[in-house]
């Protein structure tokens, strides 16, 4: 969800992580006792770092740092100076392009997730059966098990399990499911600092075009 429009501009990113949510410090290590980790990188339930958990920018540092500590490895074995070991590799402050045919970082699979989940509640009954809020209701419990980023799944289920039920998906029809997803997507724009959508246009923006006639 990248485009920005005249209108209320569109949520840009999925179930992201928090920024305290399980982000290394400097003092966290790998399993492996590789190197301190940058800034930004989330590690998985393994102890290891989670790629699709964590921004490209993030992810290029850690390999960055990877391969300059396997020099210095290689270059104090044969009696560098003992200090290169210890100099910190300095964070991209540069955002090359990201290739189309590398594997996802976080935002670019919350991006891709966002645009289903929003084409999925515009494309649900206006009306819904009994067996459709069903099914609807074993998907989004399966979904907040089995998405690949677990920091945002994990905070996806904690949002949904609110303890007053008002974030309980509303399954009755399209109306009132879209406006639910619309609310999703605005609680993590709100913990990424980031502008709400105006949900009264979810419907134009996910389902019908703008009336303006730009999507036509």
């Amino acid at each position: 969800m990248s485009a920005s429009e005249a209108q209320p501009s569109a949520q840009k990113h999925l179930f992201p992580h928090q920024p305290h949510a399980a982000a290394s410090s400097s003092s966290e290590k790998l399993e492996d006792g590789m190197t301190k980790l940058p800034n930004g990188v989330i590690l998985d339930k393994d102890g290891k770092p989670c790629r699709l958990c964590t921004s490209a920018a993030s992810w290029r540092n850690l390999t960055r740092q990877a391969k300059a500590q396997g020099a210095t490895s290689t270059s104090t074995s044969s009696s560098t100076s003992p200090s290169a070991a210890s100099k910190p590799v300095a964070e991209s402050t540069s955002l090359p392009q990201t290739r189309d045919d590398c594997p996802p970082d976080v935002e670019a699979l919350g991006r891709s997730t966002w645009t289903f989940l929003h084409s999925l509640t515009a494309s649900y009954p206006a009306k819904a059966s009994q067996e459709q809020q069903g099914e609807m209701r074993t998907f989004l419990k399966i979904f907040s098990r089995l998405y690949p980023c677990w920091v945002c799944a994990d905070d996806f289920r904690t949002w949904m399990a609110e303890p007053s039920g008002r974030n309980e998906p509303r399954l009755s029809g399209r109306a009132d499911f879209g406006t639910w997803m619309c609310e999703a997507h605005n609680e993590v724009n709100r913990k990424l600092g980031k502008k709400e959508f105006d949900c009264r246009f979810w419907e134009e923006r996910w389902r019908t075009g703008w009336k303006d006639g730009r999507c036509d």
